[in-house]
């Protein structure tokens, strides 16, 4: 990992290298918002909608800061999409600016690859922060990336008319591998996989092949991960989680790859029809399959309906940010989206590394009940707060010092 430094002013402009076009700061606000979205889990929005049960609000807000059990989508369960998402948009620029430098294709596949596999190290690291040992896991956002991206920079140097072709390739496998799968049946123990008496969300028939660890990617895992060092046996992820998802993750970073290609080779317009008509098709399609019984959209496990009704989701944020500030000129209110969005791997490090130290610095320095303010319902709140801001002022602060964390 290491720093890398962009002006200050707001008004970045793309360098040299991608061939004179004008960076496009609707993508750095949208990551702003994604990141954002992940760093307010400090705001407790559950633990304080169980205070004010009858307060539809509440349960609003408390719904899409959590990720839905099985199948279906809050607006917490895009953050990981839009982000895998917003990588396939940056490659085209990055593959651009690093060639006019004159980086030859055999040493940019070297920095592709040495890149994933920090990003899975990172994402190693921060699941083992808190454990004995090093927690070896690959479904969390980073590692689910890192697996992915060689194969998505090659991608970046075929036309879009490929990343067509290996995106139906690859959903289209994946999909048949997990139908073919023989799934068990009745009399399989749900509950020595940790999956409860009463779990509401089991399929019937086909659907079934995407039961919750009792499927392709479970049985994976249970030879793969019991092939590293652990602490115990692996029996089964408790929230139903997959290596093997960075496979139609894949499919959600050429999506963005498609995105980010046609955003480049057609700027300064911006692809409004054609991010539209995606952003439908792929929501209509997602849920096509799922009423089907085809295959059910299921974020936890990336099914490849879910591939396509989340990607559709992204082509309309990207869509919606593109009008508001590359078309319409809007761009002041995305400053605090700029500052996240500019340093996301610092946001990110930031979120899951500083919330106990900033807390209790707060009740040190300014007293235990400080953030009881407003009573102790709404404490929860309050801290996140105080803690979302805290994280905001360190970025700001990183801004304006040009200190950019690159991987």
């Amino acid at each position: 990992m290491q720093t890398a430094t962009r002006p200050a002013n707001f008004e970045v402009s793309q360098p040299p290298a991608a061939q004179g076009v004008a960076r496009n700061i609707a993508m750095d606000a949208y990551r702003g918002f994604v990141m954002i979205l992940m760093m307010a889990e400090v705001l407790r929005l559950s633990r304080v909608a169980k205070s004010f049960p009858d307060s539809a609000v509440w349960q609003f807000l408390s719904f899409n800061q959590s990720h839905v059990a099985w199948a279906g989508c809050s607006l917490h369960d895009l953050i990981q999409p839009s982000f895998s998402f917003l990588v396939g948009v940056a490659l085209p620029y990055s593959i651009a600016s690093r060639m006019a430098k004159g980086g030859t294709m055999g040493g940019l596949f070297t920095h592709a690859v040495w890149r994933a596999f920090l990003l899975a190290a990172l994402g190693i690291f921060l699941r083992s922060t808190h454990a004995t040992q090093t927690n070896f896991t690959f479904e969390d956002t980073l590692t689910q990336i890192g697996l992915g991206y060689p194969i998505l920079f090659l991608l970046g140097f075929r036309p879009v008319r490929w990343q067509w072709t290996a995106l139906g390739v690859i959903l289209t496998g994946y999909w048949l591998a997990w139908a073919l799968y023989p799934v068990a049946g009745q009399g399989y123990d749900y509950q020595a996989v940790g999956v409860p008496a009463d779990w509401p969300n089991h399929y019937e028939g086909f659907a079934a092949h995407w039961n919750k660890n009792n499927n392709l990617g479970h049985a994976f895992d249970v030879w793969f991960m019991n092939l590293l060092p652990r602490a115990k046996p692996f029996v089964a992820n408790g929230g139903g989680y997959l290596t093997l998802s960075f496979i139609p993750t894949l499919g959600t970073m050429i999506l963005g790859l498609i995105a980010g290609s046609w955003l480049r080779t057609e700027a300064p317009a911006i692809p409004f029809r054609k991010f539209l008509i995606c952003g439908v098709a792929g929501i209509a399609a997602g849920l096509l399959l799922h009423f089907t019984g085809i295959c059910p959209v299921v974020k936890r496990i990336w099914t490849p309906s879910w591939t396509l009704a989340s990607g559709g989701c992204c082509f309309l944020l990207l869509a919606g940010f593109c009008w508001v500030i590359e078309a319409k000129g809007y761009r002041r209110w995305a400053f605090p989206l700029m500052v996240v969005g500019m340093n996301s791997i610092a946001a990110y490090l930031i979120a899951h590394l500083w919330e106990s130290f900033i807390v209790s610095s707060f009740k040190i320095h300014l007293g235990k009940n400080v953030f009881q303010l407003f009573g102790g319902d709404l404490e929860p709140l309050m801290q996140g707060i105080a803690v979302l801001a805290a994280y905001w002022l360190i970025l700001f602060w990183m801004y304006r010092r040009k200190l950019f964390l690159r991987v």
